[in-house]
């Protein structure tokens, strides 16, 4: 009796510890169900490297003509609109009353003159001293700067082309009183124009002068103009950490116009091998890119591959399309999780579908409606 006693304890025991641990594994499945998520493999890809950008056409020379001084408008010499060549009169203002000052200092330079001309004659028979006909010549020198002074200023009544170009809109009219500073018209250089544009700072490599480049804008569509770069800014913003970069467009046609929004393409000559995965892959945080890899941790009690989620932190490059770049983090033959990381966490038991992948394409187009 003793011992049967003793072997139904010991099954009541057993069956509470098998109860117990069942009830452990089950709650501990509960916690961390296995999740349906779609994966890819990373694998090389030979990529052109290319930076695509957005900028603003400016045009190679551009000013609004003005004057330091202020005064009536006498004259008007252009149309708006019009082409002007470098030097070309465009605006007079009243010059009547610097003219009538121009004309007194010249009488006094004249008087300077001859009064230096006699002290010499004087000073060569001994009648007069050398400090004398000295003070004559800085007379003399004094009153020729104040003619070169005003005739100075009487120029800046005249406002000209600074260099040849296309004028704006007329901001004034005959008559009118032009204040100092006050812009009287615009002047453009249209050809060649100029584009600036952002180069995020893990392509700056990819840019350098010289390079040619193709530039498209929705304000000439169908067509697609030749570029090259032709300066750098030496600094990243530090703001958005872009590179500000500068590109000239022959525009023989003076179709293109400062302020146009355009695109702005790029291509190095040599292709490069990437490690490559779509861009729905990775997972963008403040504080670093992140994948999910799939990690095989053998057979489970199934038999069936027991598959779990791994996070692990990357470096990504350059971006053509759908694809991205991974510079550092992956090797070619992991795979990856590409649909379903929120659900994700490290050792989540994953379970496969990959009836529905996300685009990886590098040159995706917008489908028609």
């Amino acid at each position: 009796m003793l011992v049967i006693a003793a072997v139904l304890i010991g099954a009541v025991t057993w069956f509470h510890f098998f109860k117990g641990h069942m009830i452990a594994k089950y709650m501990k499945a509960m916690s961390n169900p296995p999740q349906t998520v779609s994966t890819t493999v990373a694998k090389l890809e030979s990529w052109q490297p290319t930076v695509e950008a957005l900028g603003t056409l400016r045009a190679s020379k551009q000013a609004s003509l003005s004057t330091p001084v202020g005064a009536l408008v006498t004259a008007i010499r252009f149309d708006s609109g019009e082409h002007v060549r470098a030097g070309q009169d465009l605006v007079e203002l009243d010059p009547a009353p610097l003219r009538a000052q121009l004309q007194q200092l010249q009488a006094q330079e004249q008087l300077a003159q001859v009064n230096l001309k006699r002290d010499e004659a004087q000073f060569k028979v001994h009648a007069i001293s050398q400090a004398v006909v000295d003070t004559d010549q800085a007379t003399l020198r004094a009153d020729q700067a104040g003619v070169a002074a005003q005739r100075a200023l009487l120029a800046q009544h005249i406002i000209s082309a600074p260099f040849a170009g296309r004028l704006g809109l007329r901001q004034v009219d005959l008559g009118q009183y032009l204040a100092p500073g006050g812009v009287a018209v615009t002047l453009q250089k249209l050809d060649p124009m100029q584009i600036d544009f952002n180069v995020p700072q893990n392509q700056i490599e990819l840019i350098r002068v010289g390079m040619k480049a193709e530039l498209s804008t929705s304000a000439v569509p169908g067509k697609t103009y030749a570029a090259k770069v032709i300066a750098i800014e030496p600094q990243v913003d530090t703001a958005t950490r872009n590179l500000t970069v500068r590109a000239e467009v022959p525009n023989p046609g003076e179709k293109l116009l400062p302020g146009v929004f355009a695109s702005i393409r790029l291509d190095r000559s040599a292709p490069q091998q990437y490690l490559t995965l779509p861009n729905a892959a990775v997972i963008y945080n403040p504080y670093g890119e992140t994948v999910y890899v799939v990690k095989d941790e053998g057979k489970g009690p199934d038999g069936k591959p027991h598959l779990v989620a791994e996070q692990r932190f990357i470096t990504t490059g350059a971006q053509r399309g759908d694809q991205v770049a991974i510079v550092k983090g992956l090797k070619p033959g992991d795979t990856v999780v590409t649909s379903g990381q929120l659900k994700l966490r490290n050792g989540t038991p994953l379970l496969i579908n990959n009836s529905v992948e996300p685009s990886d394409s590098p040159d995706p187009t917008v489908p028609d409606s």
